[in-house]
């Protein structure tokens, strides 16, 4: 038996005896101990994955391009090749039976003078976090992009929220913010717990840690964080956080179709019928505000125009040093001033400092 599958039936006896043992009070303590074993096999078990354990055969090498790569996700036949041959140059098979799309198909999409890399990947299916259908290797590609489209049609709509649950499993947090808890790992002093907030008993976060690795850390709680799970994300190794869009296909088979939706999931969700254009438009926009994206100009001279044709493309929590930096590595020792233009400057030419955030269609100069 190799070592991955030892891991694997060690998770699967650990989550059957999560789900038997019934959680109240005198349970809480067990609960999140078995929590954190189960996090810590499954930090395990990625790491044997990315190592060449994921089950064997032909992987997914993804060239990345563009300024951002996006993904299709969903169960099969819900129109992932429909949609991505409607937004982007690809050609994707399109077919009503399941698993159409055998391999990774890759579109490019631009919008609002931003290449998007689009991944057309085959359809996921209940399971995969356990290596079935195409599994890991499915679940490596999803991990390497910068945001989820997660798919579903009229008539399978339950699926989606199973999609969701099998990348939860995965260690893909969807739409949502690390807790403020940071680790800080030290050579001695064993565990020592800062909580101002109260979040948890003391002993239970020095516990929950021991237990995923950690022997000598200053663990720092920096709100009230309501619940052990996402205690055990922030130490565990192979979270990750990403944005997702939600689309629902075929709307055009049930025209008064009402999803029902939480406010919080009402800016993310898309219907649409792709082969009709209807949705293409909400789609393309929703994609741009989830990647986060902004576009920076530059002017070679302070009173000139600025170049519209290549913007700088970067992260909406990027500042301006980000900016001088993506320029070039010495032009920061060249350059004292920065000079904006846009909708966040106070007025025309406005100086600000190189820590300034950046906005989207700002013009800047950089001088002297």
């Amino acid at each position: 038996m190799t070592k991955e599958e030892i891991i694997k039936m060690q998770i699967s006896r650990i989550e059957k005896e999560i789900r038997d043992l019934p959680y109240h009070k005198g349970t809480e303590h067990h609960h999140a101990m078995m929590k954190a074993r189960l996090a810590k096999l499954n930090d395990e078990l990625n790491g044997s994955s990315s190592r060449g354990g994921g089950g064997g055969g032909i992987g997914y090498a993804i060239k990345h391009s563009g300024d951002a790569s996006v993904v299709l996700v969903g169960l099969p036949s819900v129109g992932k090749s429909t949609l991505l041959n409607a937004v982007t140059n690809a050609e994707s098979r399109v077919g009503n039976y399941d698993f159409t799309t055998l391999g990774v198909v890759p579109g490019m999409m631009e919008y609002k003078g931003v290449k998007i890399q689009i991944l057309d990947l085959p359809g996921i299916v209940e399971g995969a976090a356990k290596n079935k259908g195409f599994g890991k290797k499915v679940l490596s590609v999803i991990r390497a992009s910068d945001l989820v489209v997660l798919m579903t049609d009229v008539k399978r709509i339950d699926w989606l929220k199973q999609v969701e649950d099998e990348l939860y499993r995965s260690g893909m947090r969807l739409n949502t913010r690390p807790a403020k808890i940071s680790i800080h790992r030290t050579h001695k002093g064993a565990i020592q717990v800062i909580d101002p907030y109260q979040s948890f008993e003391k002993e239970t976060v020095i516990e929950v840690a021991k237990e995923m690795g950690l022997s000598n850390a200053i663990i720092q709680i920096g709100e009230k964080v309501e619940g052990i799970d996402k205690l055990i994300d922030a130490l565990s190794k192979s979270i990750k956080y990403m944005a997702s869009v939600e689309v629902v296909t075929k709307i055009d088979l049930n025209p008064n179709f009402k999803f029902p939706i939480s406010k919080n999931k009402e800016n993310n969700l898309v219907l649409m019928c792709a082969d009709k254009g209807i949705g293409l438009d909400d789609f393309k926009e929703k994609l741009w505000k989830g990647l986060g994206l902004v576009r920076v100009y530059l002017k070679r001279e302070r009173n000139l125009e600025a170049d519209k044709n290549e913007p700088l493309i970067l992260k909406s929590t990027s500042t301006l040093d980000n900016v001088l930096k993506r320029i070039s590595n010495q032009m920061r020792d060249d350059v004292n001033k920065a000079y904006i233009w846009g909708k966040n400057s106070r007025f025309p030419g406005q100086e600000v400092s190189f820590s300034f955030q950046v906005f989207d269609e700002m013009e800047v100069y950089f001088g002297r």
